[in-house]
């Protein structure tokens, strides 16, 4: 009986303890800048576990909806992107300083390069250099893919990319399905969504998807998409790219 006593004890402490962490609850901070100390008002500030966001007000200060454990990604243009757990001591007083350090930056030089134009139209848009990209559309699907440069053998590298579920992403996708799962989180927080439009160095989708620059730059490549296209588009837009395909991909694997 005493035994018993002790082991109820014991799993309602663990239950009561496992059920706090995993409760959600609002917090605020602040962040300052580390050298200055003045409050910084647009900074962005992403709950990784919970896939939501916030931006901080003109006073620094910011709310979110957090659990114990959970990781927030903090980034602002100029400034060191950092990651801060968030503690039991944050919840229970609510509230907490977080400093950001301003990013060094080394100028290079720039060399402009001209294309000699000669001043008639016809002739120089003949001179510059413009790289080729085709989309196919295949009928089923619900778009087109990339190709890329124009080579003899592009269509039959996207059909045989379709067509072949066995081998369609299935080592990207496959080795991250929880992470990559978080995509349709992701497009449902206007947060998210507006801060992924601003940038370009796929440096919150990658924290966000647990996934390497290199790892997401391979997942469009297995999804066709041109090099132009992954060189220039914006942090939504490969994030809407990676959607459509990961969707595809579980489709054709269910298949």
């Amino acid at each position: 009986m005493r035994y018993f006593v002790v082991f109820l004890f014991l799993f309602v402490s663990v239950s009561s303890f496992s059920q706090e962490n995993n409760t959600v609850t609002k917090v605020t901070g602040t962040i300052i800048n580390d050298n200055t100390l003045l409050p910084m008002s647009n900074v962005n500030i992403i709950n990784i576990n919970l896939v939501n966001g916030t931006t901080t007000d003109n006073k620094g200060v910011f709310e979110l909806n957090v659990r114990v454990n959970d990781t927030l990604h903090i980034s602002y243009v100029g400034f060191q992107s950092i990651k801060v757990r968030v503690t039991n001591d944050w919840v229970k007083a609510k509230t907490t300083k977080i400093q950001l350090t301003e990013k060094a930056y080394a100028l290079e030089e720039v060399v402009i390069k001209s294309h000699y134009l000669t001043g008639y139209l016809e002739v120089d848009t003949k001179l510059i250099p413009v790289a080729e990209n085709y989309r196919f559309s295949i009928s089923g699907l619900p778009q087109g893919y990339e190709a890329g440069e124009y080579s003899p053998n592009a269509l039959s590298k996207v059909l045989g990319s379709v067509f072949n579920p066995a081998d369609l992403l299935y080592n990207v996708f496959g080795k991250k399905p929880k992470e990559l799962g978080k995509l349709k989180q992701m497009k449902k927080d206007d947060t998210v969504r507006n801060l992924l439009q601003t940038k370009f160095d796929r440096e919150t989708l990658s924290v966000l998807l647990g996934l390497s620059k290199k790892d997401i730059e391979d997942v469009l490549e297995r999804c066709n998409y041109s090099e132009t296209f992954i060189r220039t588009a914006n942090d939504l837009q490969i994030m809407d790219a990676i959607s459509g395909c990961y969707e595809e991909y579980k489709i054709l694997k269910r298949n």
